[in-house]
């Protein structure tokens, strides 16, 4: 009998081979292979960043700058590496620009909590309260831990590709998924009790 974990694997394999070769595809010219790549890719990559920002408008307008610097930089992709993962760093990078414009220019964009654009939400937490909550007390996190959470928990990147889209060690990149699960836990309890 084969395990659920051993199913989600191989099709995890399955989904970076598949990456990796749209990638490879459009680095040899393949407009087409791009379209694809951007169809499986927008829509987790928009909810990240919308995670980030916490506006819904400033997180299309990031994802489309994450699209623009995957096609300026698609040359740059080693197919040995995870295109989710590369396509992720870019995204990452895409918002660390943005705020520091942003704070040059004296600029907040977010919005209050009960405007929030929908935060996706990991498996894990989804058993411990409603997604309405558990999306609300992932809106509160820090964003250094919000994004290893959402990066290893949703997006299904090892803690190795996390570390290496957020510019930190494998380590640390653990350390702050671990973190904010327990932050996360702890605020769905605290609402629990209520």
């Amino acid at each position: 009998m084969v395990r659920a974990a051993t199913i989600r694997a191989l099709s995890e394999n399955e989904a970076r081979e598949r990456l990796a070769k749209l990638m490879v595809a459009y680095q040899g010219g393949d407009e087409s292979a791009f379209e694809s790549l951007y169809g499986e890719l927008a829509g987790p990559v928009k909810a990240f960043l919308a995670s980030l920002t916490r506006n819904a408008v400033r997180a299309d307008d990031l994802l489309q700058e994450t699209f623009f610097h995957v096609h300026r930089a698609r040359q740059t992709y080693d197919p040995t590496r995870s295109a989710k993962a590369w396509v992720y760093a870019i995204a990452h990078n895409v918002f660390l620009m943005a705020c520091r414009t942003d704070r040059r220019r004296g600029r907040n964009e977010e919005l209050p909590a009960d405007e929030l654009p929908d935060l996706p939400v990991p498996a894990e937490a989804e058993s411990l309260a409603s997604r309405d909550l558990v999306s609300r007390a992932l809106a509160t996190l820090p964003v250094d831990r919000r994004e290893a959470l959402l990066l290893h928990h949703v997006e299904g990147l090892s803690f190795q590709e996390v570390g290496a889209v957020l510019g930190v060690t494998t380590m640390a990149a653990k350390l702050r998924s671990h973190r904010a699960m327990g932050q996360l836990r702890e605020l769905l309890s605290r609402e629990g009790a209520r």
